[in-house]
């Protein structure tokens, strides 16, 4: 593209900056659509016009998604950057008071697999406020909480643990998680991959295998989720986990496959004693607005 140095450089659209990075993010036009509340064509319109002003093509295209170019992995830096900035300077204006620092804690499955997307969400509405987070066991959180050292936290909570504690956000289905074809759940004693006392998961599970008097044994023993379905995808163990943490490679395992039915826990969302300020509240009700869009358990 050829532009005379007496003509001003075009300037760029926000709105189409946020189409293009919701395409970048999500691989996919129709996805993007949809985060952006427009239709697909006109997700399509605006990428037409955002390349001619730019003189170059943004998005390599086949059947099933969309990846960026060279010159689309260069533009995508400098459109987040610019769509924070304006978010920044609008926040100045219409939320002057929601500034500062908001505690934040969280188990370690819902900060691997449902945090970083409430944070995303909620920086781009709320880029005054910082949240430091603090990834720990549920039952340390809570006292955390007590202590005044965390604003706010979201608790696994199995049938007798917190139940009166905060608000329920979400109810979710423990099962017994195993590789696809794996054969680890017929072995005998059963592996099983799991953490130590504290963990919600262990005691739901140990107190389901005794009343069935199955034998079984710790084969892995790991405080991280991420290594405990690493276990089981390798089929070395089967694990105790939320059916949403569940992958590809992974099944859910039952009654049909010998093992005890596990049961509901709830996640749920306590608070500091303290009165709250506008920013805690702000990250809280961000976090119901997420929770509420997420499928509930069968």
């Amino acid at each position: 593209m050829t532009v005379s140095f007496r003509q001003p450089l075009p300037l760029l659209d926000l709105d189409v900056l946020r189409t293009f990075v919701a395409i970048a993010e999500t691989g996919n036009f129709s996805t993007a659509a949809e985060v952006v509340f427009r239709t697909p064509s006109a997700v399509s319109m605006q990428v037409k016009k955002l390349e001619e002003q730019l003189g170059t093509v943004l998005f390599l295209r086949d059947a099933r998604s969309v990846s960026l170019t060279e010159g689309g992995e260069t533009l995508l830096g400098y459109a987040r950057r610019m769509i924070a900035l304006s978010n920044e300077a609008v926040s100045r204006f219409i939320m002057p008071d929601m500034r500062g620092v908001v505690r934040l804690g969280a188990p370690e499955d819902i900060g691997e697999r449902l945090l970083p997307a409430v944070l995303k969400r909620f920086a781009d509405t709320h880029p005054g406020i910082m949240v430091d987070v603090t990834i720990d066991m549920s039952s340390k959180l809570v006292a955390r909480v007590d202590e005044q050292r965390l604003d706010l936290a979201l608790i696994n909570c199995s049938k007798a643990a917190h139940q009166e504690r905060g608000e329920l956000v979400l109810r979710d289905r423990l099962v017994w998680a195993g590789a696809k074809c794996g054969t680890a759940h017929l072995r005998d004693p059963l592996p099983i991959s799991i953490w130590e006392d504290g963990c919600i998961w262990r005691a739901e599970a140990l107190q389901a295998l005794e009343k069935q008097k199955r034998a079984y044994r710790i084969a892995y023993l790991s405080s991280h989720t991420m290594a405990q379905r690493a276990a089981v995808m390798s089929d070395l163990a089967i694990a105790p986990l939320p059916r949403a943490n569940l992958t590809e490679d992974m099944k859910a395992l039952g009654e049909k496959d010998g093992l005890p039915e596990l049961g509901l826990f709830d996640i749920r969302l306590i608070t500091s004693n303290t009165r709250a300020s506008g920013p805690v509240t702000a990250v809280a009700e961000s976090i119901r607005h997420f929770f509420d869009d997420l499928p509930k358990a069968a």
